[in-house]
């Protein structure tokens, strides 16, 4: 029996993904890349914002196409749209067969291939969900780089944030499995490590006995080498930071290991204190400043990436005036901009002052503008530089296509190689030295040394 999975949403949904796929290849199932061949299909959703949503359902239509016109006999809906829209989207979507939450990928097997249900929707309560067990079986979509899932769900109470009730309370994993994961995946050849949860360096507060971020770091960098193997130390970086949960500790821990990259993925969702309020967030521009100056002064070569939200209820000319000073003033080195993005079982629902679709999309595409111009200058700096790079992928003949420590899988731009002076074929998954010659906006181009 053949499947097809799609996968949608963040890097949390793609480990979801990958342990399912994981789960189906055990009981036998084969994988396929072309889901007209395949007997059933599965769809792993995201419904966190109206955008992610709509392409869900979009997804879900297009291959629903294949009961009609392929041989496709089951189709799947996993993940944050069931859960989030839970027996209402039933009527909505006959084209599925079984709908499982985020506290149900346990049951995929049983979804593809038991007994065939009408329009089931199978929601056990996320909140009593254990997270990831070491032993569930795992299939990497890339061999080189893996995801390393660290905790589930999240524990705070952003007012436009639909999360915690998706995905339920955080809940930390052992620091044993995920120490014996990353084992486990480097000794399969991967050479990045990514760290992810909802609120990643809040990690372990909820463990007993009680655990952090550096304490995790520290066990990871130091997992032993086989003996007699020459493996190169992989890189580990990680996402999805708070501002209110980074410690200084887990700052001076990326300091002090060379391969735990100097990347930090910290969303603050704006600079104005009276709108983070509104939003839940409990900090405001002073702490932020202080904190990205902290970061700089311990590691001068640091990357910074942020996030950040436009048109949130309330947001004035001078809050968004306030927001485009402060990225002026930290430069940071990569920075996404998403608009609010509204909808009933929101708390921000009920915050007033609505800011008009037009505005919020013309303030999204100054802020773009403006951090092009930064990102392009920021760049200007690694010319003539020799930089370490990730080799993920043959472009050309001699051209290649890969990351820096500075540049995060997919949220960042590439860095291009050139190897036709030695005219090597470089391995996919292998690090490369390289001069940058030049810079764009985003990306670097280079030779190789």
């Amino acid at each position: 029996m053949k499947l097809y999975l799609e996968s949608l949403g963040c890097a949390r949904n793609l480990v979801d993904s990958e342990i399912m796929i994981g789960r189906l290849k055990k009981a036998g199932w084969e994988i396929i890349d072309d889901p007209e061949e395949a007997d059933a299909i599965v769809v792993n959703t995201c419904s966190f914002i109206e955008s992610a949503a709509d392409e869900s359902i979009d997804t879900i239509l297009e291959l629903a196409e294949y009961k009609k016109r392929g041989k496709c006999d089951r189709l799947v809906v996993a993940g944050c749209l069931p859960e989030r829209y839970r027996e209402a989207i039933v009527a909505e979507l006959p084209e599925v067969d079984i709908f499982l939450g985020t506290g149900a990928f346990d049951q995929i097997v049983k979804a593809v291939g038991g007994p065939k249900h009408t329009h089931e929707c199978v929601l056990p309560d996320p909140d009593l969900t254990e997270p990831q067990d070491i032993d569930a079986p795992r299939h990497l979509t890339l061999p080189h780089m893996a995801y390393l899932k660290i905790a589930e769900g999240c524990s705070r109470h952003c007012t436009y944030c639909v999360i915690p009730r998706l995905r339920g309370r955080q809940k930390s994993r052992p620091v044993d499995d995920i120490v014996a994961e990353a084992r486990n995946l480097i000794e399969a050849g991967v050479k990045e490590l990514v760290l992810v949860a909802q609120d990643t360096t809040f990690y372990g507060r909820d463990l007993q006995p009680s655990s952090n971020l550096t304490q995790l770091t520290e066990r990871l960098v130091s997992i032993p080498k086989h003996a007699g193997e020459r493996q190169e130390s992989p890189w580990f970086r990680f996402l999805y930071g708070h501002p209110e949960s980074i410690e200084d500790s887990f700052i001076k821990a990326v300091a002090a290991h060379p391969h735990v990259c100097s990347y930090f993925d910290i969303p603050i969702q704006h600079a104005s204190s009276a709108l983070l309020k509104q939003m839940g967030r409990h900090y405001n521009r002073q702490y932020l400043s202080r904190l990205f100056d902290k970061i700089r002064k311990e590691i001068p070569e640091a990357a910074l990436r942020t996030t950040i939200i436009v048109g949130f209820p309330g947001e004035t000319d001078k809050d968004f005036q306030e927001l485009i000073s402060f990225v002026e003033e930290v430069r940071f080195d990569h920075l996404g901009v998403f608009l609010y993005s509204d909808s009933e079982d929101l708390p921000s629902h009920r915050i007033s002052g609505r800011v008009p679709a037009a505005v919020a999309r013309d303030r999204y595409h100054q802020l773009m503008s403006s951090q092009s111009d930064i990102s392009s200058i920021n760049n200007q700096k690694y010319v003539g530089k020799s930089v370490s790079v990730l080799v993920e992928e043959r472009l050309e003949k001699h051209l290649f296509a890969g990351r820096t420590f500075f540049q995060a899988p997919e949220v960042d731009g590439v860095t291009y190689i050139n190897a036709g002076k030695f005219q090597l074929d470089l391995k996919i998954g292998s690090f490369a030295d390289m001069r940058v010659t030049d810079a764009l906006e985003y990306d670097l181009i280079g030779d190789l040394l």
